[in-house]
């Protein structure tokens, strides 16, 4: 980097990043889970997960989201030595930093489905669209604001996955066109 630039992940990049990763988990060990009779039985197995996807989901795409509005409204003009982190770049950095949960959330979903048929399975998958609505919320903050905001990739932490926690001080920000991701941290097109 040039002169005190700094490494930048997209904000929503970051958020968007577990989404896919955690519904697939969660659809496949509902299916398997499904198939399962469990100690429960799988209707009220597949009740129970029915009331965990909408609560996951509820909960994962409100977390923090006082923090995050902070932030983007504190968010400071981007410097022009600030190196800018492709999205695919940031993605793989976070499915690296969580391989070993999301297996550990895949195999506690598929173990819980010899007790509650498909419940663990269908939370996974909740939290996953929790994140989506998450990174869908903070792109129409965004496009409000006309700005997408970055946060520093040092202060991610160790699993590049904590883009509102506590080390991140401040956020920078750029113009929509900056970037290879669309606000919210889709793919631009």
């Amino acid at each position: 980097m040039a002169r005190g630039g700094q490494g930048l992940a997209r904000v929503a990049v970051v958020v968007r990043a577990g989404a896919a990763p955690l519904w697939w988990c969660g659809v496949f060990a509902t299916g398997i889970g499904v198939l399962i009779p469990g100690v429960t039985g799988r209707r009220i197995g597949v009740m129970a997960g029915a009331a965990l996807f909408i609560v996951a989901a509820a909960a994962v795409a409100y977390w923090r989201r006082k923090r995050y509005a902070v932030l983007v409204r504190s968010a400071a003009r981007a410097g022009k030595h600030d190196v800018l982190q492709d999205r695919a770049v940031t993605v793989r950095n976070w499915r690296r930093g969580h391989r070993w949960w999301l297996l550990a959330a895949f195999v506690a979903a598929l173990g819980s489905s010899f007790v509650v048929p498909a419940a663990g399975g269908m939370l996974l998958a909740g939290a996953g669209i929790g994140l989506w609505l998450k990174a869908g919320w903070l792109g129409r903050r965004e496009r409000t604001e006309q700005a997408l905001i970055w946060v520093r990739v040092d202060w991610l932490g160790r699993g590049a996955g904590a883009p509102a926690g506590k080390p991140v001080k401040a956020c920078r920000a750029t113009g929509v066109a900056a970037g290879d991701a669309a606000p919210g941290g889709a793919r631009r097109r």
